[in-house]
């Protein structure tokens, strides 16, 4: 046989071998007859194998018919929410430079809900490449009107047709991204003809070696047809970009400085315990004294605490102050708060996490410990709590018993002790005095001179001080 004819053709090695992920036939795709969506998947596998990417590559889609990639594209994948593709993938870009990062959204995802990721991620000149589907319409969700919809377009939300004068014009986007500095490569595509489906194939590949070469934000817009959104054969799809999308969404480059862009560098980041004091501004915090980690009882150690209560009583500081202590005897460490809109009387509660490894999530699901200021939180958030874990109650605003006989609980009437103290605003101070006597997880020295670093006037460092002796006098007489 002759060698010059030995070509074979074969599925990129960047695609499952068969797509078990997908219900049905496993050996086929199961986007609708002449969709675009397939074409895409092929280009931009084909280019991940060429670039020799795949092992390192992420795929972010959000909500429509760009989540359906994760079937098919053998590669790590997340799934974000509407619109949030662009900041989802500069997070897991910021914490991987080294992987390629790929954002795939269409029109109604990016270009409506999706606005503001895309627009800032584009400003940041983010080092991602993003793929956008413009089929001028909502099309996984019933072929609403979105904003690519074009003028006098009929859609299910438009049955008398576009009106710029009551919905605005259709949005270019390529073109509205181009008029950002940082971006490097903006390119819009078609696919309804071989030519144009040449140039969509380039285009891909070259955003994906942009990035791979550190050159910055790469952005592909792609018209791409939707027969069963648009309600026509497969055929005539190609027709209608033709006719209708092409005129007012010129394909073309509009803005590629991906030759003069040099290379990102990123700096190297220094995530040891000093430096991160030194940044926060705590360099004359010199803690000497740390709790004896050897003698913390097992069930005690590594907690994922949640604390909760009423807007006002210091439930985000006492996460705070936990966090910050657990921070400066060289603990990982997340705090994370969730808060009503009202400044006093609303809920509140936060997460926190203290760990001797890394932590991979700042949420709390599951809590070794929970700390409840009031009635409400401790209904709400004990049911949280694994079984040994231990429920601290402000016994003061609690009064009925806890749900649980699987776990251990102390009750302290914090409130109660804070307002003899004279302020019942340190009764998140009771409860901290209370929670480190039990467990031994922070030193007080340590609570001593973070506190110090907090409280400028002497009275309030007293009075907070008093607090936390007050607490754990009340949880050495439980213990």
């Amino acid at each position: 046989m002759n060698a010059k004819y030995d070509v074979f053709l074969e599925k990129p090695k960047s695609f499952y071998a068969n797509y078990p992920r997908k219900t049905g036939n496993i050996e086929i795709t199961h986007y609708c007859p002449g969709c675009g969506h397939g074409i895409i998947h092929k280009y931009i596998a084909e280019a991940l194998d060429k670039l020799e990417v795949q092992d390192k590559t992420i795929l972010v889609s959000p909500v429509g018919c760009s989540v359906f990639a994760y079937y098919y594209f053998d590669t790590g994948n997340i799934q974000a929410a509407h619109g949030r593709a662009p900041a989802v993938a500069t997070g897991v870009k910021r914490s991987h430079p080294d992987s390629i990062v790929i954002s795939y959204q269409g029109d109604g995802d990016l270009a409506a809900i999706g606005t503001a990721e895309i627009i800032h991620a584009a400003n940041r000149g983010e080092n991602i490449s993003v793929f956008f589907v413009n089929n001028a319409i909502y099309g996984m969700t019933g072929g609403q009107m979105a904003p690519t919809t074009l003028e006098g377009q009929k859609t299910t939300t438009s049955p008398y047709g576009r009106n710029p004068g009551n919905e605005g014009f259709p949005i270019r986007v390529a073109e509205l991204l181009a008029t950002l500095k940082a971006p490097v490569y903006i390119e819009r595509v078609s696919l309804h003809d071989t030519a144009n489906r040449s140039k969509a194939r380039k285009a891909i590949f070259k955003a994906l070696k942009n990035q791979k070469e550190n050159r910055g934000f790469s952005f592909v817009e792609i018209l791409s047809q939707c027969p069963t959104g648009w309600k026509v054969d497969a055929p005539t799809s190609y027709t209608w970009i033709k006719e209708n999308m092409v005129p007012y969404f010129e394909p073309g480059v509009k803005l590629d400085r991906s030759e003069e862009a040099p290379p990102i560098t990123f700096p190297e980041r220094k995530w040891d315990t000093a430096s991160i004091i030194q940044n926060l501004g705590l360099v004359n915090l010199d803690i000497k004294a740390r709790a004896d980690r050897s003698a913390i009882l097992e069930h005690h150690r590594n907690p994922r605490i949640k604390i909760a209560g009423f807007g006002g009583q210091g439930v985000l500081t006492l996460g705070i102050l936990i966090s910050g202590c657990g921070m400066m005897e060289d603990y990982n460490v997340a705090w994370l708060p969730s808060y009503g809109p009202e400044m006093r009387g609303g809920t509140a509660h936060c997460h926190v996490t203290v760990s001797d490894s890394q932590i991979g999530s700042p949420l709390v699901t599951q809590s070794t410990v929970c700390i409840a200021m009031n009635k409400p939180s401790q209904v709400k958030f004990e049911q949280e709590l694994v079984p040994g874990g231990l429920l601290i109650r402000n016994s003061s605003m609690i009064d009925i018993p806890s749900s649980r006989n699987d776990i251990d609980i102390l009750s302290v009437p914090a409130s109660e002790i804070a307002t003899g103290l004279g302020s019942l605003k340190v009764a998140n101070m009771v409860v901290l005095g209370a929670y480190l006597e039990r467990t031994g997880l922070i030193a007080f020295d340590t609570l001593d001179i973070v506190l110090k670093s907090m409280l400028k006037k002497a009275s309030l460092l007293e009075l907070n001080s008093r607090a936390i002796a007050a607490g754990r006098e009340i949880a050495r007489n439980q213990a």
